[in-house]
């Protein structure tokens, strides 16, 4: 784990593949702003970016929506080493979301979990509908507490990054999604 979390950024690119090219990505997130439209029928919407790695989406979605839009974020963390891998809020949203139809962005549907509770915490703060947009899911066969209205792309079983993920902190700004070779996943 050290020795990943020092390795000099070109070395992920070079022990990675891509998975969808930039095109594919921008066609991806064309695909889910016209879904997202036809869902919410020109009504103002509140996004709400996850972040960080929904921040990519959220910015490129914002120009593609053409619909009334005011955007917030909030910052919610899952840590895996805590009794029943407890959601630690880091920034909760300023906004007031009672009565509004929000839009929940992020980055990837993995496991579910940190997802599913940002969405109850929308519905308990009194938000009249709730839709989640994710420009991935993984493919990881995992049993997932909510399914993702909107989804851009789904990703291999696999370390992706790119778009908003990213890999020891790296390449979140990556216009294409990479995954790490199977070497560097062991």
């Amino acid at each position: 784990m050290q020795a990943a979390q020092t390795a000099s950024p070109d070395h992920w690119i070079n022990q990675s593949d891509v998975v969808f090219t930039a095109a594919e990505v921008s066609a991806a997130i064309d695909r889910m702003a016209a879904q997202l439209r036809a869902l919410v029928i020109d009504q103002p919407i509140i996004l709400l970016c996850v972040m960080r790695g929904g921040l990519y989406l959220a910015g490129h979605l914002m120009s593609r929506l053409a619909l009334p839009a005011k955007l917030d974020y909030l910052q919610a963390n899952r840590y895996h080493g805590t009794a029943g891998q407890e959601i630690v809020w880091s920034k909760q949203p300023e906004l007031n979301l009672a009565d509004q139809i929000v839009v929940v962005v992020d980055d990837i549907l993995d496991e579910g979990i940190t997802l599913a509770a940002v969405v109850q915490h929308c519905q308990e703060a009194g938000a009249r509908r709730v839709l989640t947009a994710v420009l991935t899911e993984k493919d990881n066969g995992l049993q997932k507490p909510l399914q993702a209205d909107v989804i851009g792309l789904t990703v291999p079983n696999r370390y992706v990054f790119g778009c908003g993920m990213d890999v020891y902190g790296w390449w979140r700004n990556l216009p294409e999604i990479r995954a790490l070779t199977d070497s560097e996943c062991s």
